[in-house]
């Protein structure tokens, strides 16, 4: 017992000395690396009575004079923030009364599909509270870092799921017509649940990367916190990202544009050719075609073309025509239920038409 406190008496003793030493090494190791590159940040100092209502500042970043211009201008201040708030006026209450009249009819298997678009409407406009006030509060996010990646991921992600909603719905009026006998014999409602589900969790797990890294930053010498609009991509961890936001632009928006402007291409082909008259039908889908391309074809092209010039030549000057841009993609959330109620008014369940074969088909209203 005694020979353990000599030895515990002797380490105590030379305690000191190993400690002056060991940090002398890691002083004169560390000077011949090169520090960790980072941004500047503002350090915190708390007294006792704050430390139960204190949120740590984000990391600050620098942006040239014509960014700060824009993000305090009147189109991002006033102008973009009004158009969200009018889509969010009209489109929260008629997607609520969709889905409350969806909920009745369990029986159609094309509600599950006009379900699943009405709530990532839904979801997208909820998200949109928060951008009205981050935009009329002169683009000064308050609501800290987990909240604006939350917003820009429920933002993109239900975008793309609107988009690939509007694509199924598309892909089933498509079969319906073009090919009605195997529509006939198809599991639909099987169909339209794996389509929603699938389209749910691939763009759930798609946004997963916005997650994991910054979204917000405390522009330097300002008194404002943007959220998702200025990032350092000349760091590896936001260059990475520039690829993957092209993908996500070509899966989410190029892909299933391709493939609802041939099927309603071939829709308006066929029933051109039909002995019944489908003219009201045919200029209700030429309608809804138009009015999607107007509202996301804008959007995701500028903002292809600006990561784009991002990636290859640094620069950003398209990111300012993006942002108003964007309101089309909102206002499209709010005509969705218009769109899908002329729709269905224009092809009604009692109207049956007749193949090139001379027989009966199932109406177009069951899509």
């Amino acid at each position: 017992m005694w020979r353990l406190f000599v030895l515990l008496l002797l380490l105590l003793m030379f305690e000191d000395s190993l400690q002056d030493s060991a940090l002398i090494y890691s002083s004169i190791n560390m000077s011949k690396f090169p520090k960790p590159k980072t941004f500047p940040g503002t350090k915190i100092v708390f007294n006792i009575s704050q430390l139960s209502n204190t949120s740590i500042k984000p990391p600050e970043i620098k942006a040239n004079s014509n960014v700060i211009n824009y993000t305090t201008g009147i189109v991002s201040t006033r102008i973009i923030p009004s158009a969200y708030i009018l889509a969010i006026l009209i489109g929260i209450p008629s997607n609520v009364f969709v889905l409350d009249c969806l909920s009745r009819k369990k029986k159609l298997s094309s509600s599950i599909l006009y379900f699943s678009l009405a709530v990532s409407d839904l979801l997208l406009l909820c998200s949109l509270t928060l951008r009205v006030h981050y935009h009329l509060n002169n683009n000064n996010w308050i609501f800290g870092e987990l909240v604006c990646k939350v917003v820009t991921a429920c933002f993109y992600g239900n975008i793309y799921c609107s988009i690939h909603a509007h694509m199924c719905i598309s892909v089933m009026r498509y079969l319906a017509v073009v090919h009605p006998f195997f529509y006939k014999t198809m599991s639909k409602r099987y169909c339209a649940i794996w389509a929603s589900l699938t389209i749910w969790v691939v763009f759930s797990i798609a946004m997963v990367p916005e997650f994991l890294v910054q979204q917000s930053y405390q522009v330097f010498g300002e008194q404002l916190v943007t959220c998702h609009d200025i990032q350092p991509y000349e760091e590896q961890s936001y260059n990475v990202l520039i690829p993957y936001r092209l993908s996500l632009i070509c899966l989410g928006f190029i892909l299933p544009s391709l493939v609802i402007a041939f099927v309603y291409g071939s829709i308006l082909y066929y029933l051109n050719r039909s002995s019944r008259d489908w003219k009201h039908y045919m200029k209700a889908s030429t309608l809804v075609f138009g009015i999607f391309l107007v509202c996301f074809a804008p959007c995701s092209a500028l903002l292809f073309a600006h990561y784009v010039k991002l990636y290859t030549e640094k620069q950003f000057d398209l990111y300012y025509y993006y942002r108003a841009a964007v309101c089309l993609c909102s206002f499209h959330s709010c005509l969705d239920p218009f769109l899908s109620y002329l729709l269905t008014k224009t092809s009604t369940s009692r109207v049956k038409f007749r193949s090139f074969s001379s027989k009966p088909l199932k109406a177009l209203s069951t899509v």
